[in-house]
């Protein structure tokens, strides 16, 4: 190998290396939890079950902030999300609820779950979590 090849092959490996070593991101967008919170809960597990090492980051707002309340249910499973939610953030996942929408509807951080983080705005979260930290975007 010359000295240019050698080069070549150098600065590949320095590129590329970088990608190989990416972990796996997705965010997952919950605005409305009777509809969407029990299929959440379901598709992470069941997405860290096949890809474990997957960086998860659960964000809320609107609605979608009731799955995280104290004494939260699935109203119609009758399933309480609190056991779920704890088993996924043990797994790493994260869940953050919108401080916009507790202002909008007067909540307090109080009213939810330990597990629970919060950030000043989920919309603004999901779309910097998107374009400036490569999270791929999940709906359920």
């Amino acid at each position: 190998m010359n000295l240019t090849q050698s080069l070549l092959a150098s600065l590949l490996c320095l590129v590329f290396a970088p990608l190989a070593l990416a972990q796996d991101k997705a965010v997952y967008h919950v605005n409305d939890a009777a509809t969407q919170g029990t299929a959440a809960l379901r598709n992470i597990r069941n997405h860290l079950d096949v890809a474990p090492d997957t960086k998860i980051v659960v964000v809320t707002h609107a609605q979608g902030v009731d799955m995280l309340m104290e004494g939260a249910k699935d109203e119609k499973n009758k399933v309480d999300f609190a056991p779920l939610v704890s088993a996924l953030k043990a797994r790493g996942v994260r869940f953050e609820i919108c401080e916009i929408t507790l202002k909008n509807r007067n909540l307090k951080k109080e009213q939810f779950i330990q597990e629970a983080d919060y950030t000043p705005s989920g919309v603004v979260r999901i779309a910097t979590l998107q374009s400036r930290e490569h999270y791929g975007y999940i709906k359920p």
